[in-house]
Parts: structure tokens; C-alpha cells; sequence
């Protein structure tokens, strides 16, 4: 008995089989038809794995299952820290870190996966920031690479805005992270910078001592006036000895006066 309702169930379960086979089959297409592109990013449609014109924004898109597949691609801002060496204008090596923030193209993604693929990083962008890096300092002496920085940046952004647009890459922003020069030119300029420090120095204290000596030609010019006053006054008033002479009297009498007054003049 308990044989025979097996093989009963066993009969129904593979007369029900297609259609559960149909129904996973059914589901599977249906959802195959459909997914969602995601913020930030772009879906690219491949047909057979070819790459199509189509590119689907933000939310959601339909495709032919089995037929059809979307490539996503991320658009928003991205940055990559590239180290570069260049020689600049006076042939010094100059090492640098370029940090260069940049997004793909939304519009042309399908051509950046077709032309490309996922290594735009590698393929692309780290080149350029070479190329881009040597051509630029080789405007500028290795001083000029440090006075004249924001110049620098300025055209090594251009400079890689313009190549990177060829790859449908485009630059938001560049900086220059660092420079570091050899020892020998760094010595040099500690050494020009301590000279320049040393002839500031040099001129403040020549400044100083003109004006000291200025300050005491005025001094004494001022006392040999005073001096030359005083003097025509003497010559001129009697009354005015005594009186120098009272100022110097320390009030104490003579020993001995004889008949002479201690103060000539005073009747």
C-alpha cells in the first residue's frame, strides 16, 4: 500500500515537473529583462557583447534577457595620486605627487568601455599625468618651480585636460601634492637663501649705524651751539661768571680770603 501512494506521487510530481521547469524558466526571463543603474553610475548595453550607442542614466531599464547585457560604469568624481619625474628648464630632476580628480564622460561611457575598458586608470590616465608632468616643467627653472607654483599647476591642468578629453576623460581638479629636488640643489638654495638673509641683515644694520651716527653729529652739533652761546654770553656779561661760578660753589668758605670778595662784582 504504502508502495503504490508512493509511485502515485512520484506520476504527479513529474506530470507537474514542465511546469515548474516553466515557471523557473518564465521567472528567470522576467527578471532578466530589467535591472537598475544605480547614482553616480551609467549602464552600457551590449548586444551579443558588442557595445551599442545605448546608455541608460540613473534608475531603471529593460533589456532582452539572454540577448542583452548592461555594463555599469561609475561617473562620479574619482582621484588618483600619481608620482611623475621631470627635468626642469635648468635641468634639474625634479620629483613631484600629482593628485588629479576626474570623472568619466557620462554621455560617452559606451566608447570609453569599447576604446578602453575598466583600465583607463592604468592604459590612460597615469601617462598622461607623465607626459603632462615632463612637458610643463620643462618650461620652468627648478626656482621658478617653487616661486611660480600655482603657474605650474595651472598648466599642467590644462595640459592634461586636453589629453584626457580625447579618451572622453574629464579633469576637475590638479594639485601638486610635492617637490622634492636633489641634495645639492636643495644645499644651494639653503645657501642662497641664508646669503640673502645675511645681506638683509647686513643692510638693516648699515641703515642703523648711518642713523646713529647721524643722531650724534646732530648731538654734538646741538652742545658746540650751546657751547659757542654760552661763551658770547660770558664774554659780553660780568654778572653771568659769577653766576657760573656760584653754581659751582659747593657752599663751603674759603681757608682764606685775604681782602678779596668770593664774589667778584657783588656790592
Amino acid at each position: 500500500m504504502y508502495n503504490v501512494n508512493k509511485i502515485e506521487q512520484l506520476k504527479k510530481f513529474k506530470k507537474k515537473l514542465p511546469i515548474i521547469a516553466g515557471l523557473f524558466i518564465f521567472f528567470v526571463i522576467l527578471f532578466g529583462c530589467f535591472g537598475t543603474v544605480g547614482a553616480g553610475e551609467r549602464g552600457i548595453l551590449l548586444q551579443f557583447g558588442a557595445v551599442t550607442e545605448k546608455v541608460f542614466n540613473e534608475g531603471l531599464y529593460f533589456k532582452i534577457p539572454l540577448i542583452q547585457e548592461v555594463v555599469k560604469l561609475d561617473v562620479k568624481i574619482q582621484k588618483d595620486e600619481v608620482p611623475a619625474t621631470a627635468a626642469s628648464k635648468d635641468l634639474q630632476i625634479v620629483t613631484s605627487q600629482v593628485a588629479l580628480n576626474y570623472h568619466l564622460d557620462p554621455k560617452n561611457v559606451n566608447k570609453i568601455w569599447q576604446e578602453v575598458g575598466q583600465g583607463f586608470n592604468a592604459r590612460i590616465i597615469a601617462p598622461a599625468i607623465q607626459e603632462a608632468v615632463k612637458a610643463t616643467m620643462a618650461k620652468f627653472t627648478a626656482e621658478e618651480l617653487i616661486t611660480k607654483r600655482e603657474d605650474v599647476k595651472d598648466q599642467i591642468k590644462d595640459n592634461l585636460a586636453k589629453r584626457l578629453l580625447q579618451n572622453n576623460i574629464i579633469v576637475d581638479e590638479v594639485n601638486i601634492t610635492s617637490f622634492d629636488f636633489s641634495k645639492s640643489f636643495n644645499d644651494a638654495i639653503e645657501q642662497k637663501v641664508t646669503a640673502e638673509q645675511l645681506k638683509l641683515k647686513a643692510a638693516r644694520d648699515l641703515d642703523r649705524i648711518k642713523i646713529e651716527a647721524d643722531q650724534r653729529v646732530a648731538e654734538a652739533e646741538g652742545k658746540a651751539k650751546a657751547i659757542k652761546t654760552e661763551a658770547q654770553a660770558l664774554q659780553f656779561n660780568a654778572l653771568l661768571i659769577q653766576l657760573r661760578w656760584i653754581e659751582k660753589w659747593d657752599g663751603k668758605a674759603p681757608t682764606y680770603w685775604g681782602e678779596a670778595s668770593p664774589f667778584f662784582g657783588l656790592k
